[in-house]
């Protein structure tokens, strides 16, 4: 397992090496000549080179390599121009000695392109490597047929020589190499054990030992670190949890030892950290996971923190349907049974099933805070206590500087406590409770693009542990800077992240009011909307469908002009079906449902979206045109009615549609029996549609609390 991963690695790191194919059909001369050329090519790769561990073994294989090159070199030299006449024992030899170079060049490919604290942690599974390929070679000679070749007595003499070299040879491990390694150790013992390490020690031995001399340098071992931690396939060793323990105690140690005036200098002479654009677009880019359907809240459509069983054997998130069931309905959201009881059941297994996939999506899962102990267990398998104190140790030299530091330490500072704050609940609570977000808060009204996108970003990923929403809507002004930000933001990375965090915020119901009322809030939502990149719009709506779930913000959304913006975004891929969902909320309202019913566009971008929407857009506005009729008036169930193609997408909405789908093309179905003449359009349609059964005993009372009526027609429930 250890071996695949450093080669799938070197693989990763060296395209070159597709040329490096073995030899097939080749002729006895181009085979010798090929292996001259790559064995010599290996040699004069790595030969003049020092490594900072490894340092014996590396210079045992070259050594053992160069007898190859000699080998290859006198046999080219002597052979004829046709044929050396090699037997099949010795061309198979030749060819397993080609497979022992291109090991041999991988091992040290991936050695010499290492950062020096990974090679340090895998000082023993390379000592294994090197040690395995010293007992291939031995092997291969012990079968070589020497023999047969006609070699002068000195190469024979090199060759045999070699052969009794590699018998003796035992698994070499460096002293000196493995007390490094254990010395690395001890300080993440150290904060294991809730202390901080010396910093004369930490000095002495990153800069002095290692030779991890200055900021960029910390920042390239911490990189490489977190390079092998995504792109590990569930075998490396040491843990995860271990590396970002070691992660955390080689950026505690690049503030402590050289602070920020090497950054100052890059940010003074315009330079950029090269992961500043992919951390902050990766952050955001969660949004556009596909989460499987069976995780998500069939209320809220997000992601459950803490998914609950009711009565009826449906699952929502715990958050949800306790306020369904405090606005004293007795009714299940999807399926509209009666619930027999109100207590909620945890969901365990699905709650497990739904924290394992982030996991491996690499996406963040904050539990409640009163999930029981095993789900605290999951969610700090990947975050042990070292990697938390040296954090905290961290957050607390990172403040300061946001506190007291110049322009340019505060950017830097608030850069790394986005980037911690990123991942890990411990972070998030730990660096809040340091007081973060008072100095957080200063910055979003900063005339530096870079400060302002830093700042709202880090408040982004803090407002993800839910404790810290409230410290973020309590302190005050700060709602108001990050609307600022949204409206006025110095790049469109901070704008959209500012309505990210307007999302993240308004997952607790009693702020959503408090965010629309806030002055330009839904304005610029809606404006990012219509006219954001594709990312802004995906923020922007999400953030806009968690405000209309507030009944109170209806009005707020139809004077800011957010329904307008809403249902032009039914024409826009990727926000449709969120724009739809969101509509459907607002017109369970008679003032909403008059707004929607007045939009030219509405009836028309609704039935486009039954038409070719996915199946939750389908289902979001097949019940925003059943609502649109329930409360706009005669007015607005005439335009309904009079759609030409409503009546054919209904049928098929009948049969293929979702459960609630299904439910609520029903729903409407009666809804147009009621009206004079709807025969006429919907004659062939039944629109007498029995949900819950095919025959007259089976009867339901739907979500809206409609009684459903017997079909003369027998139908089947998909």
């Amino acid at each position: 397992m250890a071996s695949a991963a450093i080669f799938s690695s070197v693989r990763r790191r060296s395209p070159s090496l597709e040329a490096f194919l073995a030899p097939v059909d080749l002729t006895d001369v181009a085979l010798v000549e090929t292996l001259e050329a790559v064995s010599a090519e290996l040699i004069a790769s790595f030969s003049g080179r020092a490594l900072p561990f490894q340092r014996k073994n590396l210079r045992s294989l070259i050594r053992k390599v160069e007898v190859f090159v000699l080998l290859f070199e006198y046999l080219r030299d002597s052979s004829s121009s046709s044929s050396l006449n090699l037997s099949s024992t010795a061309i198979l030899c030749f060819k397993e000695v080609y497979l022992l170079l291109l090991r041999s060049k991988m091992l040290l490919d991936y050695c010499f392109h290492s950062c020096k604290l990974w090679l340090l942690l895998q000082n023993h599974s390379i000592s294994g490597h090197f040690h395995d390929l010293n007992q291939e070679i031995c092997t291969l000679l012990d079968v070589f047929p020497l023999n047969e070749l006609n070699l002068s007595d000195d190469i024979r003499e090199q060759v045999e020589l070699l052969h009794k070299q590699a018998k003796r040879s035992k698994l070499l491990i460096d002293k000196h190499d493995e007390a490094l390694r254990l010395k690395l150790f001890s300080f993440l013992d150290e904060f294991e054990n809730g202390r901080v390490p010396c910093p004369v020690e930490l000095h002495s031995f990153f800069v002095e030992r290692l030779g991890i001399q200055g900021a960029k340098s910390f920042r390239v071992e911490i990189e490489f670190l977190e390079e092998q931690i995504v792109n590990h396939d569930g075998d490396l060793e040491p843990s995860v949890s271990v590396i970002n323990g070691f992660v955390a105690l080689t950026r505690y140690c690049r503030f402590l030892l050289f602070g920020f005036e090497e950054d100052e200098v890059e940010l003074k002479s315009g330079k950029q950290n090269k992961l500043k654009k992919g951390l902050i677009n990766r952050k955001n880019s969660e949004i556009f996971v596909k989460i499987p359907k069976d995780f998500c809240c069939p209320i809220t459509l997000d992601l459950m923190k803490e998914p609950v069983i009711i009565s009826t054997g449906q699952t929502y998130d715990q958050a949800s349907i306790s306020r369904w069931l405090e606005d004293g309905h007795y009714t299940c959201p999807k399926t509209g049974q009666m619930l027999i009881h109100t207590r909620l059941v945890p969901n365990c297994a699905l709650r497990n099933l739904i924290m394992q996939w982030c996991t491996a999506h690499g996406l963040h899962y904050d539990p409640p805070e009163n999930a029981d102990s095993s789900a605290e267990t999951f969610a700090s398998a990947s975050a042990s206590k070292a990697a938390t104190e040296a954090n905290k140790a961290t957050s607390t030299l990172l403040i300061q500087q946001l506190a007291n530091g110049s322009q340019i330490a505060k950017t830097i500072a608030a850069r790394e406590i986005r980037l911690l704050a990123k991942t890990g609940r411990e972070n998030r609570a730990y660096i809040a409770e340091a007081g973060a977000i008072p100095h957080l808060k200063e910055l979003l009204s900063s005339l530096n693009a870079v400060a302002q996108e830093n700042s709202v970003t880090a408040m982004l990923n803090l407002s993800i542990y839910d404790k810290n929403k409230s410290r973020i809507m309590g302190e005050e002004e700060c709602l108001g800077s990050i609307v600022r930000v949204l409206r006025f933001g110095h790049t469109t990375e901070a704008r959209e992240n500012a309505a990210a965090t307007l999302f993240s915020l308004s997952a607790v119901h009693e702020y959503k009011k408090r965010i629309a009322d806030e002055d330009g809030a839904v304005e610029a939502l809606a404006g990012l909307l219509i006219g954001g990149t594709p990312r802004g719009k995906k923020d922007a709506v999400t953030a806009l469908f968690n405000l209309s779930t507030h009944t109170d913000n209806c009005t707020r959304m139809i004077e800011s002009g957010a329904v307008t913006a809403l249902v032009k975004a039914l024409g826009i891929e990727g926000v449709a079906e969120e724009a739809a969902g969101a509509l459907a909320l607002i017109v369970r309202q008679p003032i909403g449902a008059e707004t929607v019913g007045n939009e030219q566009s509405a009836v028309e971008g609704l039935i486009g979206m039954m038409r070719c929407g996915t199946p939750k857009g389908k289902e979001n506005a097949v019940a925003a045109l059943l609502e649109l009729c329930r409360s706009g008036g005669a007015a607005a169930a005439e335009r309904v009615l009079k759609a030409p193609s409503l009546a054919g997408l209904l049928q098929t909405l009948l049969f293929t549609g979702t459960k609630r789908a299904r439910r609520k093309a029903a729903s409407l179905a009666r809804v147009f029996q009621r009206c004079e003449n709807a025969v006429l359009h919907f004659g062939g349609l039944g629109v007498g549609y029995a949900f819950a059964g095919n025959s007259a005993a089976n009867r339901e009372t739907s979500f809206a609390g409609d009684v459903t009526v017997p079909l003369p027609i027998s139908v089947p429930v998909l």
